[in-house]
């Protein structure tokens, strides 16, 4: 089997892997990075692109004063009763690293927009890139290239080679083949989350009722998790997730602002409009993007709406977790429907379709606009049965037997126009899984004893560190990336069995 040596070995090539990688080649460190897919990118390029972070030069740029202290005591205001389940070590350095990873970040040629709220925060602390999260990947491997890290893709982990005690390599599988690929200081296992992982997997850490709910990241199948595991490492939080919920369907092609280029010349120019142009003109650029990723609120049902599949049938209470229902209809799909009372309340604020927290938010005649290919409009049921595919008699008793039924002091569904939003499924969006680490981010292995050379980061290495609100995944990713490739930067030289 083919050998290859580095200092450091990098699995992942997404946001936290590239930063690992990057930082551990500014520390004079020969760095290899391993990424399973054809393309860099891994959940952080799929993004909305938000960072939470105190004490940043954003900040300061519009007068907000803020500091670390106050980040960390601000973050279990999100924990509602999963408070118990926090690391507070792990919080802390979240906290303290975040205004220096924003100023790293930034000195790689990133741009961000003004800090936007997020209540409990005490300050605005979302820092959202711009133009898109596309941005993070490329100016990280930009810069991994130019101090020379060793990129490669299509190259999958397969398994740790630990030698007294120590982790000193991994075998990998390649276009070529397999190999074993050395590393003489450390490795960081960046591997994303477990939410695409097989369910015989998932199912060991996830509650039963999310088997067979797909992932929105499908590469993110747990793959340090495994590594970890397989060496006597734990997972810490294993049964938490983002989800399941309820997302569109991606349009047909890719958003435009998804397809402009993310380098800082133009990232400074939608900036400079974003500061400048006035929220009429600003807002089609925020649409493009809200419509494009984000879940319907709840407050559709509320309101009234119900939901039908591909059968025309009422299949839940709209009011009761009814992702879980969604995922056992026929190709886990559904619509939500609105009578034209309902839609009449869904074209401004408080009655929002979708939200950015503290960017922007959608209303129906937003999605009218920029997601034609899922809102569809019509004057009857029947038309409006045609439209989505479903049978319009099975719609027709579907209505009648809600109107009939006990709503449960919501509306009756009423005349029209109405309007079908979908087809909608439900995603699992990310876990909180990760692998048990040390203030360090050694990777604790059998008898509670850190494995030396071993390092995790990001979702790989959540260690049991909560992360609600927004923004704080990325920042995490980014934070605990450059930790960990410092640290396996230092970690002591080991030399091969054949020195």
């Amino acid at each position: 089997m083919r050998v290859s040596e580095t200092d450091v070995l990098v699995a992942g090539g997404g946001g936290t892997g590239l930063m690992a990688a990057l930082s551990a080649a500014r520390l004079g460190r020969a760095v290899m990075l391993i990424e399973k897919n054809p393309k860099l990118g891994g959940t952080s390029g799929m993004s909305v692109g938000s960072i939470c972070a105190s004490a940043t030069l954003q900040q300061r740029e519009v007068g907000i004063e803020d500091e670390p202290d106050a980040h960390f005591e601000d973050m279990p205001k999100f924990h509602g009763d999963r408070a118990n389940r926090d690391n507070p070590v792990l919080r802390r350095i979240l906290a303290d690293a975040m205004p220096e990873t924003m100023r790293f970040l930034s000195d790689l040629g990133l741009v961000f927009m003004k800090p936007v709220p997020e209540p409990p925060h005490r300050v605005p602390r979302l820092h959202q890139v711009l133009p898109h999260s596309g941005a993070f990947i490329h100016q990280l491997s930009r810069h991994c290239r130019r101090e020379g890290v060793v990129i490669r893709t299509s190259c999958a982990a397969r398994r740790l080679i630990i030698e007294d005690g120590r982790a000193v390599g991994m075998e990998v599988e390649g276009p070529g083949g397999p190999e074993i690929i050395r590393a003489r200081r450390g490795i960081v296992l960046a591997t994303g989350d477990i939410s695409a992982a097989e369910d015989a997997f998932r199912g060991r850490h996830l509650p039963k009722e999310m088997a067979g709910i797909p992932a929105i990241n499908t590469t993110s199948t747990g793959d340090g998790q495994k590594l970890g595991e397989e060496i006597g490492a734990s997972v810490a939080n294993g049964d938490l997730a983002w989800g399941p919920e309820i997302r569109f369907i991606a349009p047909p092609r890719a958003s435009w602002i998804m397809k402009v280029p993310p380098i800082p010349a133009f990232a400074r120019l939608v900036k400079l409009m974003m500061d400048a142009l006035p929220a009429a003109l600003l807002r089609p650029f925020l649409m493009s993007f809200v419509t494009t990723y984000l879940a319907p609120s709840h407050g559709l049902f509320r309101e009234g709406g119900i939901m039908v599949n591909r059968e025309g049938e009422r299949f839940c209470d709209e009011l009761a977790k009814p992702e879980y229902a969604m995922a056992k209809q026929t190709d886990q799909t559904a619509f939500i429907l609105l009578d034209g009372a309902m839609a009449a309340k869904f074209v401004g604020w408080p009655h929002y379709v979708s939200t950015a927290p503290g960017v922007a938010y959608a209303y129906l005649p937003d999605y009218a606009r920029n997601r034609r290919d899922i809102t569809h409009k019509a004057e009857t049921l029947e038309t409006l049965a045609g439209k989505i595919g479903v049978p319009a008699a099975a719609l027709a008793h579907t209505i009648a037997a809600y109107n009939a039924g006990d709503r449960i002091g919501r509306p009756a569904f009423g005349a029209g126009p109405y309007y079908a939003l979908g087809p909608a499924r439900p995603w699992v969006v990310f876990t909180e899984g990760g692998l048990a680490i040390t203030p360090d981010l050694a990777v604790i292995g059998s008898g509670e004893q850190p494995v030396p050379g071993l390092f995790a980061a990001g979702s790989a290495g959540q260690g049991g560190l909560l992360l609600e609100g927004h923004g704080h995944h990325l920042g995490w990713a980014f934070a605990s990336g450059r930790i960990a490739g410092r640290n396996a930067a230092f970690s002591p030289i080991v030399t091969t069995k054949e020195d």
